[in-house]
């Protein structure tokens, strides 16, 4: 048995001259965890180019969806930004990942920390509902440079406020808080500094961070990731995984080329 399913691309969108978007067929035996990732990519003469992408789609969708940076001279993803419909991708038969609610020790608040394409497992996470019978409070934080980087995000959440089912929960559970560095928003600031700062907290009119209460899962930059857990660590949080949960959660799995 080949180690990867061949799926049909259903849909490409391009978000910016940086990210793109893309939709592809599931195979009927391929199953995951919301917030996990496999390797994906295209069969390169004869042989496959692959890279781990989180799953932006939920584990009860028919479809894979996936987000993803351009990179000019990135081996796979200088191919991969080209691909049309009818294209075939590879995808592992294996899923896995750190983002997952049970690597965390039960909380009230869940913070999902996201940089750039970084926010795709989170958009597999939001429309989990079990997700929210475990939390009072979801904060999705979305970090980008410039306000045109936010579009996915943004409408992926309008979407899911007007479904029927995710509707109500995300009325009375999820708060939303997209965030820019290099332009003029209504929200500015790297994460790091909104967190340390508490303006994160005030903005959405909630508590700061509270180790008895609050969970986090990150993924994003490089630079991002290791600032946050230095962050936490000092407050006295701990990193879970598989084997032990904690109270924060780090997929490093990023995808850059």
């Amino acid at each position: 048995m080949s180690a990867f399913h061949r799926e049909k691309v259903l849909a490409v969108r391009h978000w910016t001259d940086t990210l793109f978007s893309f939709t592809a067929t599931r195979d009927s035996g391929f199953r995951f965890l919301n917030g996990q990732f496999a390797m994906i990519g295209l069969e390169v003469d004869g042989r496959p180019l692959l890279r781990a992408y989180s799953m932006a789609s939920a584990n009860h969708e028919e479809q894979l969806e996936f987000f993803s940076i351009k990179v000019a001279d990135g081996p796979l993803t200088s191919r991969l930004q080209r691909i049309q419909e009818g294209d075939t991708i590879l995808v592992g038969r294996k899923a896995t990942g750190t983002l997952v609610a049970d690597n965390l020790i039960p909380g009230k608040r869940l913070l999902l920390l996201s940089t750039g394409t970084g926010l795709a497992p989170f958009a597999s996470l939001i429309k989990d509902p079990e997700v929210y019978d475990r939390y009072e409070t979801i904060v999705l934080v979305h970090g980008c440079r410039q306000v045109s980087e936010l579009a996915y995000g943004e409408e992926l959440v309008a979407r899911l406020r007007d479904d029927e089912l995710f509707g109500p929960l995300l009325g009375e559970k999820l708060v939303y808080y997209p965030t820019v560095t290099r332009e003029p928003f209504r929200n500015r600031g790297r994460i790091t500094d909104l967190i340390t700062s508490e303006q994160l907290f005030a903005d959405i009119g909630q508590s700061p961070l509270d180790i008895e209460t609050d969970r986090i899962m990150m993924c994003g930059s490089p630079g991002m990731l290791e600032e946050l857990r230095l962050l936490f660590e000092a407050r006295g949080l701990l990193e879970g995984n598989t084997s032990a949960p904690g109270h924060f959660v780090i997929e490093k799995a990023f995808v850059e080329r």
